[in-house]
């Protein structure tokens, strides 16, 4: 190290020798996927410049030499986190507005409905189904759903009221309650009649 520090070439290329594959180990460990667009091996790069940079000024004060290396690689890979953060292409990834759409909690209880009302799902007929996945789920009009399913909106209006009915026979049965949490959402009550 004291050769490195006074400029000897050969000892400066032993030591990045040395410290290249921690500093890449290093960064992968700390990276893994969290930071698109930069390679590992890119920032490794950088903690060598910087350990180059820091050589000259080294003195051993009693400390591991890769305590250095170490502390640079720190700050490299902390200087790469804060500009990703500042990058224009996570502005993008932020929502303007707060999400309104159904969380983890809602999604699994809505699921575990679902699947307690499969085998009423199964007793319609296909085009009952079908018309349930276009009007609900979808959110289509009756008229768009009849000119998808090559029918009439008021037999699309029936057959959606059917379904629903035969649906919530089955829920009550089952103890689920329609709407609670979106297994029979609302608004298919109030879509039935339009």
């Amino acid at each position: 190290m004291a050769r490195a520090s006074a400029g000897d070439s050969t000892a400066i290329e032993e030591v990045l020798r040395i410290v290249r594959p921690f500093a890449l180990r290093y960064c992968r460990a700390r990276m893994g996927t969290a930071l698109p667009g930069l390679a590992a091996e890119d920032l490794a790069q950088q903690v060598c410049i910087g350990v180059l940079g820091a050589l000259p000024r080294y003195e051993d004060r009693g400390r591991p030499f890769l305590a250095l290396v170490h502390r640079i690689a720190v700050h490299e890979v902390g200087d790469a986190y804060r500009a990703a953060a500042r990058s224009p292409e996570l502005a993008d990834l932020v929502p303007d507005r707060p999400d309104h759409a159904a969380g983890p909690e809602e999604r699994a209880l809505v699921h575990d409905d679902l699947v307690r009302l499969r085998p009423a799902l199964d007793r319609l007929s296909a085009a009952a189904r079908e018309v349930l996945v276009l009007r609900v789920a979808l959110g289509l009009s009756a008229d768009e759903t009849a000119q998808v399913v090559g029918s009439t909106p008021g037999a699309v209006r029936a057959m959606q009221h059917r379904a629903l009915n035969t649906l919530r026979r089955h829920a009550e049965a089952e103890g689920i309650t329609p709407g609670a949490s979106g297994a029979i959402p609302a608004r298919s009550r109030a879509r039935s009649a339009g």
